[in-house]
């Protein structure tokens, strides 16, 4: 089935290869050039992944990506931007984006990126549409519910992106085993390449904020140092 993305995008070069690309992977590619009417159609369309510049006439990509995440949780936003202050990245993703790429970008990683996202969004249709292998975490005061994609810290619904919550449903599916950050990488996002580990320290970070009662002193993600992260198991809840 043709997938359908949304590109927000004021230079137009990019955009005609970028259509010419993604349209070899079965996308249909909707363009705008202009903040306020891509965030419009974003609003107005169901889109499977919205590409968005950071830099934009009009509304900018930073606001138009708060304010996605307040009205799509679950659509998946890779920001695209011409700065390399690690600041813009981080706010990035601290506003809700799922990953990002610095310009000029290689054509063949932002496919891998696409493409991963693609896989992961089928991958949670096949089981949401299995009703009858419905799978349910459950770890101290914390409950995962993965069809229903929720999460709940005692009584309180907890609002994560869409990468937040598949690095938790990895760590909590598997208790004490410590994944590295590149595992992280290649697993969650489905992709490899080196460089991108601050990725995913952000999003453990972002993750922690939410789900732990003093992130500095995790109670269910932990550092282990020298290697990544893990989800602590029984005995260190004890």
């Amino acid at each position: 089935m043709e997938k359908h993305v949304l590109l927000i995008e004021d230079d137009t070069e990019l955009c005609s290869l970028l259509e010419l690309h993604l349209h070899d992977l079965g996308i249909r590619l909707d363009v705008a050039n202009e903040g306020n009417q891509g965030l419009k159609m974003a609003l107005n369309n169901d889109y499977e992944l919205v590409l968005l510049d950071v830099m934009l006439p009009g509304l900018d990509g930073l606001e138009i990506c708060k304010t996605l995440r307040e009205k799509k949780k679950r659509l998946p936003i890779i920001m695209l931007t011409a700065k390399s202050e690690e600041f813009d990245k981080v706010l990035g993703l601290e506003l809700g984006a799922d990953d990002y790429l610095t310009k000029p970008f290689s054509i063949r990683e932002l496919m891998a990126r696409v493409k991963s996202t693609l896989r992961r969004i089928k991958a949670f249709e096949e089981t949401v549409a299995d009703k009858n292998k419905e799978e349910i975490y459950r770890f101290a005061d914390l409950t995962m519910n993965v069809a229903k994609r929720r999460v709940k810290l005692g009584d309180n619904i907890i609002d994560l992106t869409a990468k937040e919550f598949d690095l938790l449903k990895l760590f909590i599916s598997n208790p004490g085993k410590a994944f590295t950050r590149e595992e992280l990488l290649n697993i969650v996002w489905g992709y490899q390449f080196s460089g991108y580990e601050h990725t995913v320290n952000s999003h453990i970070n972002r993750l922690r904020a939410k789900i732990e009662e003093d992130p500095s002193n995790p109670r269910f993600i932990k550092t282990v140092w020298g290697i990544g992260y893990k989800f602590a198991d029984e005995e260190e809840n004890q």
